[in-house]
């Protein structure tokens, strides 16, 4: 399975960026034990239409003609579930790979969010609570993510995981 981040916008040199970076390193390396051939990045540029729901369905459009079509496809959005932990979606995560899925992408939308054409396209919509994050720090979080499932499917010790399971 080829583990691929969309998201819409680049993200400027700092502190966010040089932390998905080693999230990102650190899941590819991890991966490659586990059947995750890869740990991609692809940005894409923020749409310039002057309208909310132009912007939305551009990107929606860019991402995605990335997402292959058996991929996995797990939407980054905040009208998603924020209930599940970590484990249970290296679950979902570990499913997908055992069921041949050639790729999980992972979309990050722009400042105006995703488009419903996305969202429908999902196989899980995920939210990263309430709050309104930074997109930089959205990035951050969605490659800590992955490399958390990443270190769970390894069988790795979990803070949080049932010491008995």
């Amino acid at each position: 399975m080829r583990l691929l981040v969309v998201a819409v916008g680049r993200l400027k040199n700092g502190p966010e960026r040089e932390l998905a970076a080693r999230y990102r390193e650190r899941a590819a390396a991890l991966g490659r034990g586990l059947g995750v051939s890869a740990c991609d990045l692809t940005e894409i540029p923020e749409s310039r239409a002057r309208r909310s729901a132009d912007r939305v369905a551009e990107e929606a459009e860019a991402i995605l003609a990335l997402v292959p079509a058996e991929a996995a496809l797990l939407a980054c959005d905040e009208r998603g579930r924020s209930d599940w932990p970590s484990e249970r979606l290296a679950a979902r995560v570990g499913a997908w790979r055992d069921d041949g899925r050639p790729a999980l992408v992972l979309a990050i939308g722009g400042a105006d969010g995703l488009h419903e054409r996305v969202r429908g396209r999902a196989d899980h919509i995920l939210a990263f609570g309430a709050a309104t994050l930074p997109h930089g720090l959205v990035r951050v979080l969605v490659l800590e993510q992955a490399y958390r499932v990443l270190t769970i499917l390894a069988g790795h010790p979990y803070h949080r995981g049932d010491p008995d399971s």
